[in-house]
């Protein structure tokens, strides 16, 4: 099977307060899990408040009020085809977001950044079933020989697929949180919007399994952050997009990592210059935004277990084929 035979379509998604999750969407997926349960319209719209006043805080240039601007929110659900023509065995891949900024006081609509959050079944598989059999076997021995190949190639070859250039100007930037068991050093560099940047000594598992999805990192710890996030990134990350491209994704995902990470990102004091993140961190606020962050963990397992019966187990042979041919 050619690559060319695997192609990929996206459907969207409004996140907005009335947003149910669908039933094949990933249900770990941050925002999925948000809207679950008896509170999740109360959790969306704080959620989404949290979003548009963080922006106006970033963005204050000409915004007395700070009531400017809103951010608006697609889920981008992207499934692959295993095969051309219609009928053909497909799986979802990926979910990503879409940020839209919206002038409120001259209506314009302006694109912001794709990718923001990152949710991936394979990589559900990757890090919920490979990696913890392998650790079973091989204690100490850190990841498997090829681990993360396969997600990563599938990454690359959905950039450059006609379906993403078709839907997207620019490349994706994912933001995460940095590693809990790395050391982050303030630089003396400082970016208008993406604030100081942080080096580390060595890269993280994270790091490294973005790097195999052609994708490369800086850290940033934006004005009014008390920790640095992970930019993951394609191309240059400070001149290829706007200033306000970018605050759509640090208001978006700072308030995401307020919520799961609160012990880091909702932290009462900010990260010193040589800083080493904790989730065992005890000075730290809660949002009012109701999150089981074990359920959450436990659910990964199960999605990762769903990916090796439907799509690796059932593919292997055709996506080991593919793999040792893909070129990027």
């Amino acid at each position: 099977m050619l690559s060319s035979e695997f192609t990929f379509s996206i459907k969207r998604t409004s996140l907005d307060e009335d947003y149910v999750p669908a039933e094949n969407t990933r249900i770990t997926t941050n925002f999925a899990n948000l809207a679950r349960g008896e509170s999740r319209q109360e959790n969306l719209r704080n959620t989404l408040r949290m979003i548009d006043n963080r922006f106006n805080s970033l963005a204050h240039n000409d915004n007395p009020k700070g009531d400017r601007y809103a951010v608006e929110l697609q889920i981008v659900s992207v499934e692959m085809s295993l095969a051309p023509g219609e009928g053909a065995d497909s799986f979802p891949l990926i979910e990503i977001l879409q940020t839209t900024i919206v002038d409120q006081q001259t209506g314009e609509r302006i694109d912001g950044i794709v990718g923001n959050n990152f949710s991936s079944y394979v990589r559900d598989y990757d890090f919920s079933v490979v990696l913890p059999e392998h650790m079973k076997s091989h204690p100490g021995a850190g990841a498997p020989e090829g681990f993360g190949d396969l997600h990563g190639k599938l990454f690359r070859h959905f950039l450059t697929s006609s379906a993403y250039k078709e839907n997207f100007r620019k490349p994706p930037v994912i933001c995460l949180s940095v590693s809990s068991n790395k050391t982050y050093h303030r630089t003396g560099n400082e970016h208008p919007v993406l604030g100081f940047e942080y080096e580390n000594d060595e890269f993280s598992p994270t790091d490294q399994y973005f790097a195999k999805m052609g994708m490369k990192v800086r850290y940033f710890m934006p004005k009014g952050s008390v920790a640095p996030f992970a930019f993951y990134h394609v191309g240059d990350l400070t001149a290829d997009y706007t200033d306000l491209e970018l605050v759509s994704t640090i208001s978006t995902m700072e308030t995401f990592q307020k919520i799961y990470r609160p012990e880091i990102y909702n932290a009462n004091s900010p990260a010193t210059e040589h800083y080493q993140p904790s989730l065992k961190y005890q000075d730290y606020s809660l949002t009012r935004i109701v999150y089981d962050r074990e359920e959450r963990s436990r659910l990964a397992v199960e999605q990762g277990k769903f990916v090796e019966e439907r799509f690796i187990k059932p593919y292997r042979d055709v996506l080991d084929q593919w793999s040792a041919t893909f070129v990027a």
